[in-house]
């Protein structure tokens, strides 16, 4: 008997190519793109591993949780590492990022996370970009959170290796991702001799099998239905429009604050400023003396299905995440979320909210 997701032909190198294509006109890059057989964190760890090295200094801007991983495995490899650590309220500036180049000229590798959704901020990019590489360091940035968010631009932005994952604002599968390498990037990953190689982590194994060898043979055997659904994925992208799939985002950003502003209760944005607030999703402060956990676990009692998480770690006493992306940046998503919230916090704790208030705002704020 057969079965359409476990009966499949093999996929070829030629379709595996078509898709490493679609994922570079995705990101506007003439680099190389190599697609990772697993979830973003593959390429990420293969990243750091492959161009950090014992004496050189890294910067590691931590604006959340994968910031302060991101730090563990520099210095796991024997890096240097300069921590910009910035309250997960607000984002880094370009100026903190120069000052910090400044009073440490030896840093070589600078790594970001452009959008955080655990903390619900995002920084820029771009600005940062002609910093560091008015400094001449290699530029590692994670955009697993903001591809198809907001605009992602490694080249244009002097980024030299760029990770993104499907599984956010993409609407596809958490187990496939890529990264786009710069020539400069290839180069100090050779040079490297501390550099994954015969490795699950190794970028240089695909290079050098695949890339180099004209795409004629994959180094193993791809994972097929997530190939397959990352395919189906870049489909839709392309069918919707990326200027469109942002601008959804951006409005669901936007109607999430609008509704939680005009709420009350005591709910409000983590992230202090708009323009800091990613638009993948909107994290919430809970109001003194309210369990974030148990505000999400009321809320969710109403309708499973609602994008409501409470924060990771110690941020689950306080943070509440609405994670607008994908099929969820949708208003009527967007506008059932804020009014479960509202309804349960004003049964956890008799404050007035203004549910109806606040699904006007929604709406008001989309349009």
């Amino acid at each position: 008997m057969t079965h359409p997701l476990l009966d499949l032909p093999p996929l070829t190198a030629d379709r595996f190519a078509a898709i490493e294509r679609r994922v570079a006109a995705l990101l506007d890059t003439e680099q190389d793109v190599v697609i990772a057989q697993g979830e973003a964190l593959l390429p990420l760890e293969g990243c750091i591993r492959s161009g950090a090295r014992p004496g050189s200094t890294a910067l590691n801007v931590v604006t959340g949780p994968y910031g302060q991983t991101f730090g563990d495995w520099l210095r796991d490899c024997g890096t240097t590492v300069v921590d910009l650590e910035v309250p997960f309220h607000t984002a880094v500036t370009a100026g903190e990022i120069a000052g910090a180049l400044e009073r440490n000229p030896e840093i070589d590798f600078v790594s970001l996370v452009h959008a955080e959704a655990a903390t619900g901020n995002t920084n820029p990019v771009a600005e940062i970009g002609e910093v560091v590489r008015a400094h001449g360091a290699l530029f590692h940035l994670d955009a697993v959170a903001s591809i198809g968010a907001e605009p992602v631009r490694p080249d244009a932005w002097g980024v030299d290796l760029c990770v993104i994952g499907a599984q956010k604002a993409m609407g596809g599968p958490a187990g496939v991702s890529a990264v786009s390498v710069s020539t400069r990037a290839w180069e100090r990953f050779a040079a490297n001799p501390a550099a994954p190689r015969r490795s699950y982590l190794s970028l240089l194994d695909w290079k050098e099998r695949w890339i180099d060898g004209g795409r004629k043979a994959l180094p193993h055997a791809p994972a097929q239905l997530e190939m397959l659904a990352l395919e189906a994925c870049l489909e839709r992208i392309e069918a919707e429009g990326l200027d469109v799939l942002m601008a959804r985002h951006a409005s669901a950003a936007a109607a999430t604050r609008a509704g939680v502003l005009a709420l009350g209760g005591g709910l409000e944005p983590y992230v202090y400023d708009a323009k800091d607030a990613a638009p993948v999703a909107t994290t919430l402060r809970t109001p003194a003396g309210v369990d974030a956990s148990g505000l999400v676990a009321a809320a969710l009692a109403a309708d499973p299905s609602l994008p409501l998480a409470a924060g990771g770690g110690a941020l689950a006493k306080e943070m509440v995440r609405v994670n607008h992306y994908g099929t969820d940046a949708d208003r009527e998503v967007v506008e059932s979320s804020v009014a479960a919230l509202g309804t349960a916090l004003g049964r956890l704790t008799g404050a007035a909210v203004d549910v109806a208030g606040a699904r006007r705002a929604v709406t008001e704020a989309w349009a």
